[in-house]
Order: C-alpha cells, then sequence, then structure tokens
C-alpha cells in the first residue's frame, strides 16, 4: 500500500499546517509570557517550557524537517555571527580552557554514568549514553545502533536540557554580578549581506548532510557565517525580529520532542533524570571556574559553555543574554565532535555486558 502523499489530499496537508500553526502560537505566547515577566533569554525559555508542558498533557505534532532545518540555518548563522576579527583574536586564550572542558567532559559522564548505573541499576551502555552532556541526535544514533534503551535515554537528556535552559539564565544573571560579558554587536547585516550568510550557510549545510555529518545544517551555517564575518566580507547581525522568531522556534523544536516520550515513561524517569541533572551540573560548574580564569572571560560564560546541554541551545542561550557566543560556541562544539567520535568507541567496548535490573 503507497504511503498517502499530502499534496494529493488538501484535508489532510490542512490539518498538517493547522497543527504546526499551533504548536508555533504555543511556542511564540511562552516566548512572550517570559518576556513580559523580565525572565533571561526569555523568547528560548518560555517557548520550549510552554509547548512541553502542554506536550506532557496532550500530544503535539513534531515540526516537519523543513521548520527544523530552517531553525537550525538562522541558529547557525547567530552563532557564526559572533566571530567578529576581534573576537577571533581573543580566541587565544581558549586552549586552556578547551583543554579543562575534555577533562571535564570525561568527569561529567563517568560520574553521571556511575549515578545511574549504581542508583538506577541500568547498563553501562545506557548510563553512560544518557550521561553524555550535549550531542543529543549523535546519543540517539549511536543508541539505536547498539541496541541501547532509546526512551529511557531521551527521557534523561531532554529533562536535562529543559532544566538548563529554564533556569541556567537566571543563575548566570545572579552569578555575573552586575555583567554578562559582551553584549552582541547593534549594527545589523545589510540585505546583500543577509542574502550571502542565508545562502552560503544552507549551501554548506546540504554539503555536510550529503558528507553525513551529524547535525550539518547548524555546523555549516555556523561555519559559513563564521568565516564571511572573521574575514571582514560580513558585517553585523540578523534583524532583532529574525533573531527573535529564532529562538521561538527553537524552543518550539525542542520542547516538542518532549511530546514524543510516553507520559509514564517521564513519570518514572523523573527522579533519575533529577539526580542525574545535580550530578551532571555539579561537575560542570566545579570545572567552568578554572576554565573561566584560564580564559579570562565571564563566569557566567564559562557556566553556559560547560553546562551539559546541546550545542544549539546553548549557544543560542549566550547569544540572547549578551555572553560571549563565540566561546561558549567553541566549547560546545569541541564536545559535540569529541561525544560524535568517542561514543561509538566507548560504547562498543562495553556492548558485551549485560543491563542490570
Amino acid at each position: 500500500m503507497r504511503a498517502m502523499n499530502p499534496a494529493r489530499y488538501p484535508s489532510r496537508r490542512l490539518t498538517i499546517w493547522t497543527g504546526e500553526a499551533a504548536v508555533i502560537a504555543i511556542a511564540a505566547i511562552g516566548g512572550a509570557l517570559f518576556s513580559l515577566l523580565g525572565v533571561p533569554a526569555a523568547w528560548l525559555s518560555g517557548a520550549m517550557l510552554l509547548v512541553a508542558v502542554v506536550g506532557v498533557l496532550r500530544p503535539l505534532p513534531v515540526l516537519r524537517k523543513p521548520w527544523f532545518d530552517a531553525t537550525m540555518l538562522v541558529s547557525g548563522v547567530l552563532i557564526g555571527s559572533a566571530a567578529t576579527p576581534e573576537a577571533l583574536a581573543a580566541a587565544s586564550r581558549y586552549p586552556g580552557s578547551l583543554a579543562i572542558m575534555f577533562v571535564g567532559l570525561a568527569a561529567i559522564m563517568l560520574a553521571t554514568g556511575a549515578y545511574l548505573h549504581y542508583v538506577a541499576r541500568w547498563s553501562w551502555i545506557d548510563s553512560l549514553l544518557a550521561a553524555a552532556p550535549g550531542a543529543l541526535s549523535a546519543v540517539i544514533s549511536v543508541a539505536q545502533d547498539k541496541g541501547a534503551d532509546i526512551g529511557k535515554i531521551a527521557v534523561v537528556q531532554l529533562f536535562r536540557i529543559l532544566v538548563l535552559v529554564a533556569l541556567l539564565p537566571s543563575v548566570m544573571q545572579a552569578s555575573a554580578a552586575g555583567g554578562l560579558g559582551l553584549p552582541p554587536p547593534a549594527h545589523i547585516v545589510d540585505l546583500g549581506g543577509l542574502i550571502l550568510l542565508m545562502g552560503l550557510g544552507l549551501a554548506c549545510g546540504l554539503i555536510f548532510e550529503r558528507l553525513g555529518v551529524t547535525a550539518p545544517i547548524i555546523l555549516g551555517a555556523t561555519l559559513a557565517s563564521a568565516v564571511l564575518h572573521g574575514g571582514g566580507w560580513v558585517e553585523g547581525v540578523l534583524p532583532s525580529g529574525i533573531q527573535t522568531v529564532a529562538l521561538v522556534m527553537l524552543g518550539a523544536v525542542m520542547g516538542g520532542r518532549v511530546s514524543n516520550v510516553k507520559r509514564s515513561e517521564l513519570m518514572m524517569l523523573f527522579p533519575l533524570a533529577i539526580g542525574g541533572f545535580f550530578v551532571s551540573m555539579a561537575v560542570a560548574l566545579a570545572f567552568a571556574w578554572p576554565a573561566a580564569l584560564v580564559a579570562g572571560v565571564p563566569y557566567a560564560s564559562a557556566m553556559a559553555a560547560f553546562a551539559p546541554g546541546g550545542l544549539e541551545a546553548m549557544a543560542m542561550l549566550a547569544f540572547s543574554m549578551g555572553l560571549d557566543p563565540l566561546y561558549v560556541g567553541a566549547h560546545h562544539l569541541a564536545r559535540f565532535f569529541a561525544l560524535g567520535l568517542a561514543m561509538p568507541l566507548i560504547v562498543a567496548r562495553l556492548k558485551a555486558e549485560p543491563p542490570k535490573g
């Protein structure tokens, strides 16, 4: 039996569009409410939380790939726009901080993995995949390939991202003691630069996708934007309206992932997810302190760089709060690639171990 083609069934296509419009509207309402309340990173955290809450109460449709890719494209362009010549010159301070981050990465995975293994009686494969700080798409890919329990791994990972985006902005604001690092540049890119950024970013993303790179669109757009800004061919950031739309859409995408998880599974794994979150954050914040001193950046920026969340969420969180997105993005990109390369090798060595409990 052939699959239904929405283009040939107008009512079916209308239903899809209506559902997606509802998800985006819920995200926009959440962002607007948080903005009115003065919550840090309001458009991202409010959008994601409201969509997640509604998704738990009533399953929501998942935004289709074109929505996701467009969101990743704009997010990558925004992240890469921090790579001004001045910022790149300051990046010479990063190697020491990156070295500390890699040590912290291993510590986070071991500590959180041990918690899930010994407290929850999970297998080491499931424990380490759930403990991996960020790179959710790569982690799920490895989990599927190795026959791990994707459901409970996804719950722990998603819960950590939800709590980070909801609470970390306020924690960073409190820790900044009146200063949140570098403000985003006020200069707005002109129309020609906007077209160049989007066009080259999309082209790089499609090439990465063809090559089988994980998270190709956001990585390709970030690379293109960083090269264009760093080389001085383009100056300025995207208009504030586009930035807000990108934050709302990212919140809708991240929050919408919760709708794919069964409510019973969420409730059952909730206590474990809380414990895993606190273990991960305690280790991450401990390593962020010396990294901030070595790199000469505010502790708030180091917190965002070391926080065990996803690349796109944490980098955009830093951008929306006026932190240094180049510093934050560089650390999450490095961690993303390290996890993508290391996880298959680590899990392969543990594959023979039977799950416990």
